[in-house]
Parts: C-alpha cells; sequence; structure tokens
C-alpha cells in the first residue's frame, strides 16, 4: 500500500469511527402508531342521517393504503369484532380480540361501548349574563344522553376545574355541574388542552365539547397546537359559542379550524333556546355515528397521514361522509 493509499485509509477508517461516536449520541425516533379510534357520519343530500350500514360497506385508506378493520360498531350498540373474512362477531369481555400482525389486542366490550363525553364548560366573567341559562342547556344534554355513554364536566375561567370526572352517573355530573362558579379570565385553549390529554388516556371513542362565549385572553399555547393533538388523538371537537360569529371574527376562525379539523362541528347560540338545539344537533350525531378500531398496515410516512373512508356502494356519491382529515404518529426516542 502507497503512503497515499495508507493515509487515506486510515482517514476514512477515522472518519467512520467519527460517524458512528456522533450517532450514538443521537437519539433515535421511532413511529409507534397506536390503535385508531375513528368515528364518522354519512348523511343524504338533505343532511339526514343514513342508518343501518355495515362494516363491508365501507373502506379505509391511510395515505391511500387500504386498512383492516378490527371492530366496528354503530351509534351506540356494542362494537363488533371484524374477522379475516369480512364477518363480525360480538367482542367478550376479558376475550382479546386478534387482528393480523397484533395479538392480544385489549378490546374489552364494556371500555369500548358508548362514547366518553367530556364537556369543557366556561365560567370566565364572559359568561358572567349567561350562566345560569349555560348551566341548564349542559345538565339537558347530560340527562338525554345514552345510558351507555360517559360524562366528565369540566369548567375552567383562568384554570382547569375537573368539576365531575368520566362517569356513567349522568345525575351525579348534573349534581356536580351545579357547583360551579363564574369569574375570572379566560383560558379557554390551556383549558381544552388539559382535557384533551385526559379524554386520550381513556380507551375507546371520546368526545370534547366546548362551551364557551369565544373570547380567550389568558392561554399560554396556541389553538393550532391544541387542534394538532386532537386530530392526533382522534378526538372531535365540537364548539358551541354563545357569541354572535360576526361580534368575534377571529375566535370565530379558530373554533371553525378546531370543529372542522377534528370532525367536530362549530355552532354559534346566543340564546338559550339556541344553545339547546346545538346540544341536540351534537346528541343527534353521536347516536348517528359509526365507529371503527384499526392498526394502521405499515407505512414509511412519518408525518401526517391522509384519511379517507369510502362507502363501497354509491356509484353516484350522492352519500357525504363526515370525519377527521389525518393525524400524526407520535414519534418515541430509543
Amino acid at each position: 500500500m502507497s503512503l497515499i493509499s495508507r493515509r487515506n485509509f486510515l482517514a476514512a477508517t477515522a472518519g467512520t469511527a467519527l460517524l458512528k461516536a456522533q450517532d450514538a449520541q443521537r437519539p433515535v425516533f421511532r413511529v409507534k402508531v397506536d390503535m385508531v379510534v375513528l368515528s364518522f357520519t354519512v348523511t343524504d343530500s338533505h343532511n339526514r342521517y343514513i342508518n343501518g350500514l355495515k362494516n363491508t360497506d365501507f373502506k379505509i385508506y391511510e395515505d391511500g393504503i387500504l386498512q383492516k378493520m378490527a371492530t366496528f360498531a354503530e351509534g351506540t350498540k356494542p362494537p363488533m369484532q371484524v374477522l379475516e373474512d369480512g364477518s363480525t362477531r360480538p367482542l367478550v369481555a376479558g376475550e382479546p380480540a386478534e387482528a393480523p400482525g397484533n395479538p392480544g389486542i385489549d378490546l374489552h366490550s364494556d371500555a369500548f361501548v358508548g362514547t366518553n363525553v367530556f364537556v369543557l364548560f366556561d365560567t370566565s366573567n364572559f359568561m358572567y349574563r349567561g350562566f345560569v341559562y349555560a348551566e341548564d342547556a349542559i345538565a339537558d344534554f347530560v340527562r338525554g344522553l345514552d345510558r351507555a355513554d360517559s360524562v366528565a364536566i369540566y369548567t375552567f375561567s383562568r384554570n382547569l376545574s375537573r368539576a365531575a370526572t368520566l362517569t356513567r352517573d349522568h345525575g351525579e355530573a348534573i349534581s356536580l355541574l351545579g357547583n360551579s362558579v363564574a369569574g375570572d379570565d379566560t383560558a379557554l385553549y390551556n383549558a381544552l388542552l388539559l382535557t384533551l390529554r385526559d379524554a386520550a388516556k381513556v380507551p375507546g371513542r371520546k368526545v370534547a365539547i366546548v362551551f364557551s362565549n369565544g373570547p380567550d385572553n389568558a392561554s399560554m399555547v396556541a389553538p393550532d397546537d391544541v387542534r394538532a393533538v386532537a386530530e392526533d388523538e382522534g378526538i372531535p371537537i365540537y364548539v358551541i359559542s354563545t357569541n354572535e360569529v360576526n361580534k368575534d371574527p377571529i375566535s370565530s376562525g379558530v373554533f371553525r379550524r378546531l370543529s372542522q379539523h377534528t370532525g367536530g362541528k362549530a355552532y354559534w347560540a346566543k340564546t338559550w333556546q339556541r344553545q339547546v338545539e346545538a346540544f341536540e344537533d351534537i346528541r343527534e350525531d353521536l347516536g348517528n355515528s359509526y365507529t371503527v378500531t384499526y392498526y394502521p398496515a405499515s407505512n414509511p410516512n412519518e408525518g401526517f397521514r391522509k384519511i379517507m373512508v369510502e362507502l363501497a356502494n354509491d356509484p353516484g356519491k350522492k352519500y357525504r361522509l363526515h370525519y377527521r382529515p389525518g393525524y400524526r404518529p407520535s414519534r418515541v426516542a430509543q
């Protein structure tokens, strides 16, 4: 070996060792995708819900990749395990539901029956005048929930208060709602972020319902960061604003983004009657939704994964499907 070749060899060896040392110091990230819970509604051109559809009527895609459903449920009915041939069977509590490549999926029927509803009630000084009427509208909504649904009622002004933690005892939740106290500034996005984090710990289907006057003057987090969390966790956000849509265009725009990008809806309801109607509409949405779970098929995309739901038999495209547009898989340092 010539002197020049030997020098090049030693330099290359040293460079490789240096790169290996640098790589050893860098955190290595792996994409971790847990079970995806996806809820959606199907309506016709007159906005009437289409019920009675089966799992075989739908195709779920991520970035164009067809997904294999693990469970399927309609409305408040118990979820059904989807087998390899597309047939379904009831989930048995304590029995793991097997999915290809994911043995031992923990899908106990009790945890996945009904919806976990997180109501976030604005008790800031902006809500002072309509406080009592707002409490009544929320109480009526909770009374009308299905027995299988669990509900949590959180209140917020500058800080979040967990007035009623998640329970199927709707009467108790309503009773605890009566302890709410109005006052202080509004930190809506802070409170919503904390609510979403609580909801993310609960298995099964969950939604967040924000009842607020609108303006936020005390949050430390940006609304789009909150939206991204809801998107990734699969938690639809429904917003009922007691303000008029044109009175606060900034908040109205934020509320539209929060709802549209998570599969929820936004309402502007200044009067008590409009608020009751908004809650009734949300309750109708929950009772007429389809919910599927699946473990994503192999996908190299570590960024935003686009979800698409198709009806297998809708040649005229006469039905409308409403669902969240996608999510970002979590990245775990190893």
